[in-house]
């Protein structure tokens, strides 16, 4: 890799001859595969991205002037470019760089990304600064065609057109997002790229090029030297034209010295102007390019033939309500599933291949996907909206105010709940329940093991009104699929009763897990049994909303100890919450019938909280992660016994 061994830090890439560009762009993939064969990342993305970001590159000066990548899993390059190839080592591991954006970890990260559709808005904001303090920094955003289906994008371009300075929006059209995208604007980009031929259009795009000052002479040769040829420029009719923004392309979005080209006559022209880049998801890796869904998000690879390296060892959380959800569409035909853009990720494209006409694939757009759910509710239909948990934040609103304050019956499957792992904070689910227990209406089940998530599911199914169900990510606890308690709204579930209560010589513990952290819990249980001869209570809480405040103020009343273990922030948690009905029992009331004051009760209850005490968690593997916050069944083993 001789050439790439050149660039070491920012503006390196400005001392190659355009000669090697080509040859640095082959290099920069092979790096990538490489690397992310060995770490896991994002593949497909970042090498259909390589030669846009060199040619972004080659006509700005970095860190002075900003380019913000639209969810930011496809700015591998851009990491490459500005002196971070040395750190690829370590990409997405505890302590290693981000797989996104994060200006904390560079100046040449100019805004932190990580969910869809946010960039033009940031760009924007960052232009207006820009204007307001009199400076000239050029402003870039790198945005694709599946970030374009979200609703913030269009609220962001319609003031944008209003921008008196330059804004260069570049639109990698890959034609996907994560899976192929959809709906109408989809549509539109397509007919651009099967649009008029170069030789109907060829005449008529020179004369409108030749009537822009200073630029329009070069910036039509750089369009003729894309391998793409001229389809559509400057389009009057066009979504973006109607807006009042100029438009350019689609050009080859794989020809770096086009692009830096028309970059640069893009930017001259000082107004807000989108390029509309054509390029391959997957490029340069011929397995990826054949199936780019799947090498979208990987885990460590084998390069020979893409088969991933660690085998998994049973059904992932994911893989047991993909199953479940096609076994009850077959038997209720008022099923139906929606997605946005992530059919594969959340499990619905079983359903979706089974029964295509109710399934809907909304594109990145979660807001719309949950008022889209309760109008289906109100015509009779029962949908399952699965989602990621860090995505869901963004339908908040709509959640509360189409859906649970009508009490409609839509069901949430929220996918991704706790931590993440690698994709760091960004994509962390570790806000849900306290977000989820704020809402009214609405019942919220964390179940603990593969078994249980299909009885919540049923239990979802015949329940009148709304209802969600989290999961983590990975494979399924099957430890206690031997058990089935009937679920009753609001109740807990006592996976085993102490021997320690009413005994002198040690206190009594009681362990409250929360979902997937019955498993560490059981694993405390059984070593407290073997190493101690002491054997806990072990409560599943089952629901987050409704509480089980019956059980959780027995439990004060009746334990020395108790231990709440979940994987949330502290903040609105499960154990804020037996803390808080704590200290309703210890209060003194007035009672206005006896006209005195009376104490209710007094305990003397020690609350130890295993939860995730910062707000935020930076990437790395689950395991280490827990080892780091205290969260592994180590830690808490170690911390329980000093309590007893």
């Amino acid at each position: 890799m001789d050439i790439l061994d050149r660039i070491n830090k920012e503006n390196d890439i400005k001392q190659i001859d355009a000669a090697d560009l080509p040859e640095l762009a082959t290099e920069i993939r092979a790096f990538i595969i490489d690397s992310v064969s060995r770490t896991g990342g994002h593949l497909a993305s970042n090498l259909g991205a390589v030669e846009l970001t060199m040619a972004l590159h080659r006509c700005m000066n970095l860190p002075e002037d900003k380019i913000i990548f639209d969810v930011g899993h496809q700015a591998y390059t851009h990491k490459i470019l500005t002196g971070r190839k040395n750190e690829f080592y370590k990409l997405r591991q505890f302590g290693g760089i981000s797989g996104f954006p994060k200006a904390s970890e560079s100046d040449c990260d100019a805004f932190n990304t990580g969910h869809s559709s946010t960039s033009i808005s940031a760009a924007l904001g960052m232009a207006k600064a820009r204007e307001l303090k009199g400076t000239n920094e050029r402003i870039a955003v790198v945005i694709g065609d599946g970030s374009m289906t979200g609703g913030m994008v269009f609220e962001a371009l319609d003031q944008l057109s209003l921008l008196k300075s330059g804004c260069l929006i570049v639109l990698n059209d890959n034609e996907m997002s994560i899976s192929e995208n959809v709906g109408g604007l989809s549509s539109s980009l397509s007919r651009f790229r099967v649009g008029k031929s170069y030789n109907e259009l060829k005449s008529n795009v020179e004369n409108a090029l030749l009537d822009i000052p200073s630029v329009g002479k070069k910036m039509a040769k750089g369009i003729k030297r894309s391998k793409d040829s001229i389809k559509n420029l400057l389009v009057p009719g066009t979504i973006f034209g109607d807006m009042g923004l100029t438009y350019v392309g689609p050009i080859d979005g794989h020809d770096t010295e086009a692009m830096t080209e028309i970059f640069e006559d893009a930017f001259e022209l000082n107004r807000p102007v989108i390029v509309h880049v054509k390029t391959v998801k997957g490029k340069g890796y011929k397995i990826a390019e054949r199936y780019p869904e799947h090498f979208h998000g990987v885990g460590p690879f084998d390069v020979n033939n893409g088969h991933a390296l660690n085998k998994k060892k049973g059904p992932s959380y994911t893989d047991i309500f993909s199953k479940k959800l096609v076994e009850m569409g077959t038997k209720n035909k008022d099923i139906v599933a929606i997605t946005a853009a992530m059919a594969g990720g959340t499990g619905v494209r079983a359903f979706q291949k089974q029964f295509p006409d109710r399934t809907f694939d909304v594109g990145i757009a979660e807001q719309h996907a949950l008022t889209f759910a309760a109008g289906l509710a109100k015509g009779g239909l029962i949908p399952f909206v699965a989602i990621y948990s860090s995505f869901l934040q963004r339908g908040y609103d709509q959640l509360l105010h189409d859906v649970c304050l009508q009490k409609l019956h839509v069901v949430v499957m929220i996918d991704r709940s706790g931590i993440v792992g690698e994709d760091g904070e960004t994509h962390s689910g570790i806000y849900d329940t306290a977000y989820l227990r704020s809402i009214p209406n609405l019942t919220v089940i964390a179940p603990k093991g593969a078994k249980e998530l299909e009885e919540a599911m049923d239990y979802a199914l015949g329940f009148d009104g709304p209802i969600a169900i989290k999961y983590p990510k990975g494979l399924a606890y099957t430890g206690l699929d031997d058990r089935s308690v009937q679920f009753i709204e609001g109740r807990s579930e006592v996976i085993n009763f102490s021997s320690q209560v009413g005994k002198t010589d040690v206190k009594s513990l009681a362990i409250i897990a929360v979902g997937n952290m019955v498993e560490t819990a059981v694993g405390i249980r059984d070593r407290l049994k073997a190493e101690k001869n002491y054997e806990p209570e072990l409560i599943s809480i089952r629901f987050i909303n409704p509480l089980d405040k019956e059980r959780i103020q027995e439990t004060i009343r009746d334990f020395d100890v108790i231990a709440v273990i979940e994987e949330s922030i502290a903040r609105g948690s499960i154990g804020e919450a037996v803390g808080y009905e704590m200290a309703k029992i210890g209060v003194v009331t007035d009672d206005s019938s006896e006209n005195q004051l009376e104490k209710q009760s007094s305990v003397d209850t020690k609350l130890l909280h295993f939860c995730i005490n910062q707000e935020t968690l930076q990437h790395g593997s689950v395991r280490r992660i827990r080892e780091t916050i205290g969260l592994d069944a180590d830690s808490i083993y170690d911390n329980i016994i000093k309590h007893l």
